[in-house]
C-alpha cells in the first residue's frame, strides 16, 4: 500500500531534491530510429522477469510459513531465530518484485487491486496489534475477553480499518513486528527490534501466548494466499490481457511504472521522508532494521526491468528499444543508472542510523545523494516515452 504523505511533507521532500539537482540543458540529437520490430519480444521477456520474480516471492514465503509452523509447535529460541531468518531471506525476493507496481496490473489495480496493501502495508501502528512499550494490553492479540477472534478473515478485514493505512493487521510487516517486536533501541547502537521468543511459550512473558501464536502462523498463511493470488493472475487471465495491449500501452505501463518507483515511491516516499523526519518509524522495516535492504532491492527490481534480466530468465530489453530509438538518451540512461546504483548502495547499514542524521550529518547526506540520484534517473527515463513514440 502506498504509504500516505502529507502535503508538507511531500513538498519539503521534494524540496530537498529539487534544490540539489542540476539543470540539463543538453538537447537530443537525431538519430535514426529505423525499424523497432522487437517491441513484442520486449513486453513478452517483462512478462516472463514478473512472473519468474514472483514465483521465487511465493517460495520463500512458503519457507517462512514452514518456518513459523515449525516455531510456533515448538516456540523455542533456536525455532524462532529460524523463523526470523525466513523472514529475510522472504523479502529478497518480494523486494525486487515492487518494481511491478503502478503497471496496471494485478499487484494493485483491478479486481485485485488490494492485494498489494495485504501483502506490503506500511506504515504500521504497532498498538494496533500487540503490546507496545507502556500499554501491555494494546492490540487485537491483547483483546480485552479474547472478544476479537483471530481468523484470517477476520484479520483481512481489519486491514486498514476504518480508512486508517497505519491500520496494518496482515502481510510481511506484521509478522515482522511480531518476530522482532517495536525497536525501542537507539539507531546509533544498530540494534534492531529485541522480542523474546518466550513472548510465545506458555507462561513465559507477555500475555495471550496462545492467541499470539495462532495470530503469527495465520498471517503467515496469508501472506502465501495472496502471493498465490498474483501469480494466478498473472498466469491466466492478465498475462493475456497484458500480452493483448497495444505495444505503446504496454510500454507506457513498463517504463511509467519504474520511472515511478525510482524518482517517487522510492526516493521521496520511503527515503526522503524518513530522512527530513529522522524517525525510524518512517523507514520501511523498522523493526528487523531491514530498511537498507529494501532499498537496494528495490533498486535492484528497477534495473532489472530496465535491462530485461531475471535470474536465469533475460531478453529484449527496455534499455535496448531505447537504444535503438535514441542512442544518445540510452547512454545518458545508463549513466545515470549506474550513480543510482552506486548511491543506493553507499547508504548506511541500518538505515536508521542514517536517518538518526538527518541532512547536515555524513551518512545523511549519502541518502540524499542517493534520493537525488534516483530521482534524476526516473525524470529522464519519462523522456524516452517520446523517443519510443509512446507519449
Amino acid at each position: 500500500m502506498k504509504r500516505p504523505i502529507s502535503r508538507l511533507y511531500a513538498m519539503s521532500a521534494l524540496a530537498l531534491v529539487l534544490s540539489a539537482c542540476s539543470s540539463d540543458d543538453n538537447s537530443t540529437p537525431d538519430v535514426d530510429k529505423g525499424e523497432l520490430l522487437v517491441r513484442a519480444e520486449a513486453i513478452e521477456n517483462y512478462a516472463d522477469i514478473v512472473q519468474a520474480n514472483y514465483a521465487d516471492a511465493l517460495a520463500d514465503a512458503q519457507a517462512l510459513q514452514t518456518a513459523i509452523d515449525t516455531f510456533v509447535a515448538d516456540p523455542t529460541e533456536t525455532n524462532f531465530e529460524a523463523a526470523k531468518t525466513a523472514w529475510l531471506a522472504s523479502r529478497e525476493s518480494y523486494g525486487t518484485t515492487e518494481a511491478f507496481r503502478f503497471a496496471n496490473g494485478p499487484i494493485d489495480s483491478g479486481d485485485t487491486e488490494d492485494l498489494e496493501g495485504l501483502l506490503n502495508s506500511w506504515p504500521m501502528d504497532e498498538a494496533y496489534v500487540d503490546y507496545v512499550e507502556g500499554d501491555a494490553n494494546a492490540g487485537l492479540i491483547n483483546d480485552d475477553n479474547a472478544t476479537f477472534e483471530i481468523t484470517k478473515e477476520n484479520l483481512v478485514v481489519k486491514n486498514g480499518e476504518g480508512d486508517t493505512e497505519e491500520n496494518v493487521s496482515v502481510g510481511y510487516h506484521a509478522i515482522e513486528f511480531l518476530l522482532w517486536g517495536q525497536d525501542n533501541t537507539d539507531p546509533y547502537e544498530k540494534l534492531n527490534g529485541q522480542r523474546p521468543y518466550t513472548d510465545y511459550v506458555d507462561g513465559g512473558t507477555a500475555a495471550n501466548q496462545d492467541r499470539r501464536r495462532a495470530y503469527l502462523q495465520l498471517t503467515a498463511e496469508l501472506l502465501v494466499d495472496d502471493l498465490q493470488a498474483v501469480i494466478d493472475a498473472w498466469s491466466t487471465s492478465y498475462r493475456t490481457e497484458f500480452l493483448a495491449l497495444s505495444e505503446k500501452e504496454a510500454l507506457n505501463n513498463i517504463l511509467g511504472s519504474i520511472a515511478e518507483l525510482s524518482s517517487s515511491e522510492l526516493a521521496v516516499e520511503r527515503m526522503a521522508v524518513a530522512l527530513k523526519n529522522q524517525d525510524q518509524e518512517d523507514e520501511h522495516s523498522c523493526f528487523s532494521d531491514n530498511t537498507h535492504r529494501d532499498i537496494r532491492l528495490n533498486f535492484e527490481g528497477i534495473k532489472n526491468v530496465y535491462t530485461g534480466s531475471y535470474s536465469t530468465v533475460s531478453g529484449v530489453s527496455l534499455a535496448d528499444l531505447i537504444k535503438e530509438a535514441d542512442a544518445y538518451l540510452a547512454s545518458e540512461l545508463d549513466t545515470l543508472l549506474a550513480a543510482a546504483e552506486t548511491a543506493v548502495n553507499g547508504t548506511a547499514i541500518p538505515f536508521d542510523f542514517a536517518i538518526a542524521q538527518g541532512n547536515t550529518g555524513a551518512e545523511g547526506a549519502k541518502v540524499q545523494a542517493a534520493v537525488v540520484a534516483l530521482t534524476d534517473f526516473g525524470n529522464k527515463l519519462l523522456e524516452a516515452k517520446q523517443a519510443l513514440e509512446i507519449d
